[in-house]
């Protein structure tokens, strides 16, 4: 019973169920009607036989009392009875009035040892009455008392600390800083901003420290807005998409077989320029000994060579860090960067499609190629690779190789066995290399502790590798959170048959456990994948298919070597864009130097496609059976300055490659990264 119910029953005369009486009144609570009488009772019988009350100083019989409340003290909860008293004798009939007896009783309100409730108050029986109400912080429960709270617990009372020890909280105790509800005292308020420094810093989760949130660079016309503590101007990433456009790169010089390549065919970089504004660039860092100042025109596109970085370019191995071997890209106004390695048409190609800081994130997965033993050259061995480039300083980089990704050469501080914890500060590039006659580095997770970029590849492979010939292969890796459930997977076209398909191999790699995959139509592969970092090979083929997942999956293609018998090219690599990663508008760059530069279009069916202002044609697409997508490739002008533009009233998947005899290179026209 409540304290509310328990006084209630006191003020209607009744105390756990039991009637009050009058010391005099003996009848029935609530009863009119005489009392009963036996041998047990308290009355007297006299030698006539008959009954005498024995408040009656004769033997004759009084008048029946009525019990029950007749006054009643609302907050003492005592009760007050008047009560006539009178008498008789045989020999009169003349009856005396006493004067009337009050007898008062007090009830207890509540036993000792009791426990009740006000609110969120505890009350304590003593002496059969409740004490003062004792506030409870964590609630209370009746009968119980106020909730304990758990041990090591922490609130704030203001700016001051108090911890649960033996189930009650400490005196209060004031912060140097501030007090934060289940931390306690703590440098700042999780989640606060603040300038320091011309940067922007954001409190930790526990309030313990400031971290850096981004670096406000003058160099992109970005500066710290003091009244919200973060950075601000166009090129502020609060201020970007999570696309393939941005402000701020690194190129990453990966492995070559540089024997192939003469030294006077430089790598190089395009940018190009998306707004209406020029676009100021400034590039170090890799082998540069200036900076390399660029001005990009509106709407237009700037290439710029760049030396190789020697740590990262020659050789077949180890595993090595270059320190600073990055090519650091700014710009104060968002731009699109494609790598070349190299630009020029040469026997081993490929490009990249670099992805901006403000798309990069923590955990990165790999997809490469097998490492290549020249069936007729044995002594020609040829690893896959991946290069992690940091943006901060202090990165701590760790590798979690796939069940293909184990056979790694050490160096650096990695393992052979694939597994290592390397710290990279800004612009330093880890480049882990397979072994050279096996391994896999294909399905690796790579995380860290700061956002991080991957370029992934082989230094030259033949796809199968049973043909004739090897090229390079590189693509960037999106973070894995950037990743899609569903591609449209189309081949290239032949070279120079531009009416035929060219075949590719296609990889699809789980990104979690037990990963099944769904395609339309069928291919005739597994679709179950047990673990991350698993992955299914689809042989060559020029097969046009959806791949589907309730999981992320990240999908590459492979184009085959002209000894495959598809056309001229060599092998290239491309990342498959998921559906929901298409743009409606893309500009892009395609060199001219190159004896074919096309641009795949996959769209909709109902989507109406322009490239460079002129309408593709109905009849220009083909529809890819079993789904409701078309594909178009387009042949790209070579009389301009190399630059395109794809336009469409719905999102498409743009991927742009060039071919000769014995190169090729393949590269993502553009993309949205949204992080899901």
């Amino acid at each position: 019973m409540s304290y509310a119910s328990r006084r209630l029953a006191v003020k209607t005369g009744f105390i756990s169920g039991l009637c009050v009486f009058s010391a005099v009144a003996l009848g029935a609570c609530g009863d009119s009607s005489p009392m009963e009488t036996d041998s047990d009772s308290n009355t007297s019988t006299s030698d006539s036989g008959e009954t005498t009350n024995p408040a009656s100083s004769t033997g004759s019989t009084s008048e029946p009392t009525t019990a029950g409340p007749t006054g009643t003290d609302g907050e003492t909860g005592t009760e007050t009875t008047s009560q006539p008293m009178t008498s008789s004798t045989s020999s009169s009939s003349t009856s005396e009035t006493t004067d009337p007896v009050e007898t008062t009783i007090v009830p207890p309100e509540c036993e000792d040892g009791e426990i009740g409730c006000q609110g969120n108050a505890e009350l304590q029986c003593e002496d059969g009455e409740w004490g003062e109400p004792l506030p409870c912080e964590m609630g209370c429960n009746e009968g119980e008392g106020c909730i304990p709270c758990e041990e090591g617990q922490v609130i704030c009372d203001g700016d001051a600390e108090q911890v649960c020890e033996g189930g009650v909280f400490s005196d209060p105790v004031v912060c140097d800083n501030v007090c934060v509800d289940e931390v306690g005292c703590a440098l700042c308020d999780p989640g606060a901003k603040k300038c320091e420094d011309g940067d922007s810093y954001v409190c930790s989760e526990d309030g313990a420290q400031w971290e850096l949130l981004e670096i406000c660079d003058p160099v992109q016309g970005v500066f710290c807005n003091e009244d919200v503590g973060v950075c601000d101007g166009v090129c502020a990433v609060e201020n970007l998409q999570l696309d393939y456009i941005g402000c701020e790169y690194y190129a990453v010089v990966t492995q070559h077989f540089e024997a192939a390549i003469p030294i006077t065919n430089p790598f190089h970089v395009s940018i190009s320029n998306t707004t209406d504004q020029v676009a100021n660039v400034k590039i170090n860092g890799g082998e540069l000994n200036n900076d390399v100042d660029v001005e990009v025109a509106a709407n237009s596109v700037e290439v710029v060579p760049l030396p190789w970085v020697e740590a990262l370019y020659e050789g077949t191995g180890p595993t090595v860090l270059a320190e600073g071997g990055g090519y650091w890209i700014r710009s104060d106004q968002p731009v699109t960067v494609v790598q070349y390695s190299p630009l020029e048409a040469d026997d081993t190609n490929d490009a990249s499609l670099l992805l901006p800081t403000n798309a990069w994130d923590k955990d990165v997965m790999v997809a490469a190629f097998p490492a290549w033993v020249d069936p007729d050259f044995p002594q020609v061995q040829l690893p896959g690779f991946y290069a992690v480039v940091a943006s901060r300083d202090g990165t701590t980089v760790t590798l979690n190789p796939s069940a293909t990704g184990g056979n790694v050469q050490a160096g650096a501080g990695v393992n052979s066995n694939g597994t290592g914890e390397v710290m990279l500060n800004r612009g330093d590039v880890l480049q882990v290399v397979s072994k050279k006659d096996e391994g896999d580095v294909t399905g690796t997770i790579v995380s860290a502790d700061q956002p991080i970029a991957i370029v992934s590849g082989h230094t030259c492979t033949e796809v199968p590798q049973d043909v004739n010939t090897c090229d390079h292969l590189e693509e960037s890796m999106p973070p894995i959170i950037a990743l899609s459930k569903e591609y449209v997977i189309v081949p290239p076209v032949q070279v120079p048959n531009n009416n035929l398909d060219k075949a590719q191999v296609i990889r699809v790699v789980a990104t979690e456990d037990d990963t099944e995959l769904v395609f339309e139509p069928d291919q005739g592969v597994n679709t179950t994948l047990a673990n991350a970092g698993d992955f299914v090979e689809i042989p060559m083929t020029t097969n046009k298919f959806v791949v589907s997942s309730e999981k992320r999956i990240l999908v590459t293609q492979y184009m085959v070597s002209a000894g495959a018998g598809f056309g001229q090219s060599d092998p290239s690599m491309v990342l498959a864009v998921g559906v929901d990663q298409w743009r409606a508008d893309t500009l892009f760059h395609a060199p001219v130097t190159w004896q074919a530069n096309f641009a795949d279009i996959i769209a909709p069916l109902a989507a109406s496609v322009s490239v460079d202002g002129v309408n593709v044609p109905d009849n220009a697409f083909e529809v890819i059976p079993d789904t409701d997508y078309k594909v178009a490739h387009v042949n790209l002008d070579n009389g301009g300055d190399g630059n395109h533009t794809v336009q469409a009233d719905e999102p498409v998947s743009v991927s742009v490659y060039g071919v000769q005899s014995f190169g090729s290179y393949w590269a993502v026209g553009g993309l949205d990264l949204q992080h899901f």
